[in-house]
């Protein structure tokens, strides 16, 4: 099965010696299985089920210094796999060998795996709970129970592993009225356990929000609520230039502000290696991860780093060394990267607005290193003396992530994981807001 513990296979140890044996003078074997079983529910009622197994195995090698990397899926020839990467090594140019040593052989799983027949119900469940109050939208749900499991050994006696248990939901919710079409969405990650009710409840609250006739939005600039599913929109900007690869590049506008206020002192933004559905024990390098501060009340404490950017930053691996893809080199990442939340509820923050723009999904992004960015709101309501008044269509918002993150006027209680994020809701000023009249 795909999910079998990769400690008892002995691919890894094949590789390595075979790789040694035909002169590389190191080796690492990188392996990931995946066991995936979800369940699929359209236009209300269940759909599908599946389930879909994978198997990868990554060898990089050094031979006289110089790399060579190569991927296989599924079933291995161990032989093949050395000498491919022994060739493409000779296309490469000699670089510094950096392999972390000896290290805990395993560490504890993490999550539980549930039935089929518990996503079924849950499904089912949220479902009935949306509909119960507007019978006439369209539910499409996917519930998905993921085990992975991962791998690392190299020629220095490295050899770590652990099993990586996830549970998912995604649900969309469709109302038709006349000629206006709506889609509410919203999901869930979590370990161990799903809640049905609560990703029910805000999608209803939505709902709820769009019962009024759609308002003109006025152009201007007005203080925008961004929720905790969209504003994540902002943190890929900070993350961008919190990396260490963008320090040495002189790309970030952080570089030289360690120690020094760059955001709302509202603002702590932190990873923890044990916090939510993205813990993980190690990189893909092998070394630990660990807790670091990156911003504490607004003042830059941190950047994150791999093995060889943090050599050339003189500050060390982070333990952020992460490979897009199998096929890829480690290089510097975030695993997950949490908010430190508020106390106010999103109906207090919406009650604090005296007029303002509610973001709650978003069409396109384009916030990039520079922070710039222009967005088409997706859903987004128009909120007057502290109540929301309607929903808000052909609207656009535009600014500066920094430019906004300085101008911070309340952060949320209510963060929630939105992908590897996070966030909770947050309310900031500096945006510009066009809309067309109707």
């Amino acid at each position: 099965m795909a999910s079998a513990n990769l400690s008892q296979d002995t691919l890894a140890e094949q590789l390595l010696e075979l790789a040694l044996k035909s002169g590389a003078e190191a080796a690492e074997v990188y392996q990931s299985r995946s066991l995936s079983r979800p369940v699929f529910f359209e236009a209300n009622r269940l759909k599908q089920l599946e389930t879909s197994q994978s198997e990868g195995t990554a060898l990089r090698l050094w031979l006289n210094g110089r790399p060579g990397l190569t991927v296989a899926y599924g079933s291995v020839d161990p032989q093949v796999m050395v000498e491919r990467s022994l060739a493409l090594s000779q296309l490469n140019q000699p670089e510094l060998l950096e392999l972390v040593g000896n290290s805990p052989t395993s560490y504890s799983d993490v999550g539980e795996a549930v039935p089929v027949e518990k996503l079924i119900k849950w499904g089912k469940e949220a479902i009935a709970l949306i509909r119960d109050v507007y019978p006439d939208v369209l539910c499409h749900s996917d519930w998905e129970c993921d085990i992975e499991n991962t791998r690392l050994i190299n020629s220095k006696g490295l050899d770590c592993h652990y099993t990586d248990t996830t549970l998912s939901c995604y649900i969309s919710a469709e109302w038709v009225r006349g000629d206006d079409f709506l889609s509410v969405a919203d999901g869930q990650t979590q370990r161990g356990e799903l809640n049905p009710d609560k990703v029910a409840h805000q999608i209803l609250q939505r709902l709820a929000w769009s019962e009024d006739d759609n308002v003109a939005t006025p152009s201007g600039r007005v203080p925008v609520l961004f929720t905790s599913k969209a504003a994540d929109m902002l943190w890929g900007t900070v993350q961008a230039a919190l990396n260490g690869k963008r320090i040495l590049e002189k790309s970030s506008p952080w570089g030289e502000k360690l120690g020094k206020p760059i955001v709302s002192p509202s603002l702590t933004l932190y990873q923890d290696p044990e916090a939510g559905p993205y813990s993980c024990p190690f990189d893909d390098e092998g070394q630990p991860t660990q807790s670091l501060i990156f911003i504490e009340n607004g003042i830059l404490q941190n950047f994150y780093s791999d093995r060889t950017t943090g050599r050339q930053l003189n500050i060390g691996s982070t333990g952020n060394g992460f490979r897009p893809g199998l096929g890829s080199y480690p290089t510097p990442g975030l695993f997950n990267f949490l908010i430190q939340p508020g106390t106010a509820s999103l109906q207090q923050l919406i009650q604090d607005m005296d007029e303002g723009l509610i973001v709650d999904q978003i069409l396109g992004g384009g916030d990039g290193i520079s922070g710039d960015f222009s967005i088409n709101i997706d859903l987004g309501y128009w909120v007057k003396k502290g109540q929301v008044i309607g929903r808000v269509k052909d609207t656009m918002v535009a600014g500066n992530v920094y430019t906004a993150l300085k101008q911070l006027v309340k952060l949320g209680g209510d963060a929630d994981w939105n992908g590897a994020c996070y966030t909770p809701s947050l309310i900031v000023e500096g945006l510009s807001i066009t809309g067309r009249n109707s």
